[in-house]
């Protein structure tokens, strides 16, 4: 985005400022050895929750099922599978425990894998407004049209950098530290690319020799050349660049794109070895977001806005408010999944 910040906020005075309900990728199969388990929670983060529901449900913690995280400051609800082993989805609903609460059960086939999900949909109110709201409005009428940059929240790197911060000290990291150091790592890559595309004014263009993403999807396909189809559906936002998630295979890239990428690459050696010894497979993120059904509501003499959104799985709503001001307050743990 040219313009600056349109000012700052408030996030997360209070949990209910922050909601967030995930939308199931798939329809409950309504018969099967699981049961599905739509859960309302406050303050409790997801973790804890699929303990609770592993001790209630009489099985192990890495029996119970969930899509992705979701923030511990929140009033969020999210979809978990619990073997059926002890328990009906009858037996299930309206059951609750401290800061959550079973508000659906279904039985279903499978346990719930990472991930299985479409998107989530955000009501995130702003309070405490300082800045230009005639600003503010017109960086929100940009975003329906353009999308942001899907940059990884500073969620992903742990407070004060503390997922990374393992390399710092010269040690490898323990078994149970690894996938958040790995994670951290090509998020870290990811986010040099994109900022560098964000500087050149490309992030939301399509270069011959890169990937492009279909919107909502993993699917990926090349770009050899641009025509009229592809900046149209670039235009609707259907399709978007991508960005590195680094790792070894061999390149799907090519020109000017593969050239920037092994640039900025080569200034993270560290975390390029450290991935590599980790033989991760190199894969593919979209570089723009979509924000759907952008609404937005003030209150209190234009001090207090309400902003509504849905995102795909994966992306983060701060990567979203970053586009409008400068958040104060609580980023929370993870606002994605």
């Amino acid at each position: 985005m040219e313009e600056p910040p349109a000012g700052s906020a408030t996030i997360r005075s209070l949990p209910e400022d922050f909601q967030v309900d995930e939308e199931l990728g798939f329809i409950p199969s309504g018969k099967g050895e699981h049961v599905l388990l739509r859960v309302r929670k406050r303050e409790a983060n997801t973790p804890w929750v699929a303990r609770e529901l592993a001790r209630i449900g009489g099985v192990r913690t890495s029996d119970v099922g969930f899509a992705g995280l979701k923030d511990r400051r929140a009033v969020t609800t999210q979809w978990f599978t619990v073997p059926a082993r002890s328990k009906t989805a009858a037996d299930w609903l309206g059951l609750c425990g401290e800061g959550y609460e079973v508000i659906e059960a279904q039985a279903h086939h499978r346990k719930l894998p990472r991930g299985a999900l479409s998107g989530n949909r955000f009501r995130i109110v702003l309070r405490n407004f300082k800045g230009d709201r005639q600003l503010f409005e017109r960086r929100i009428a940009s975003v329906r049209v353009e999308g942001v940059p899907n940059y990884f929240g500073p969620q992903r790197f742990g407070y004060n950098l503390s997922n990374l911060s393992i390399l710092e000290d010269g040690r490898s990291p323990r078994a149970q530290e690894l996938s958040f150091v790995l994670s951290a790592a090509r998020s870290l890559i990811f986010n040099a690319v994109l900022a560098a595309r964000v500087k050149d004014g490309s992030w939301h263009s399509l270069i011959p020799g890169e990937r492009a993403n279909l919107d909502g999807t993993n699917s990926l396909f090349a770009v050899d050349a641009l025509n009229e189809n592809i900046t149209a559906r670039l235009a609707s936002l259907d399709i978007h660049p991508t960005g590195p998630m680094w790792g070894l295979g061999k390149s799907v890239i090519f020109g000017e794109v593969a050239e920037l990428e092994e640039f900025i690459s080569l200034q993270h050696i560290i975390l390029r070895e450290l991935i590599a010894s980790a033989a991760v497979d190199a894969s593919r993120r979209p570089l723009r977001i979509a924000v759907r059904d952008l609404s937005f509501q003030w209150y209190a003499d234009f001090k207090v806005c309400e902003l509504c959104f849905s995102l795909r799985a994966g992306s983060f709503a701060t990567s979203v408010l970053r586009e409008f001001l400068i958040p104060e307050g609580s980023q929370g743990e993870d606002d994605h999944a």
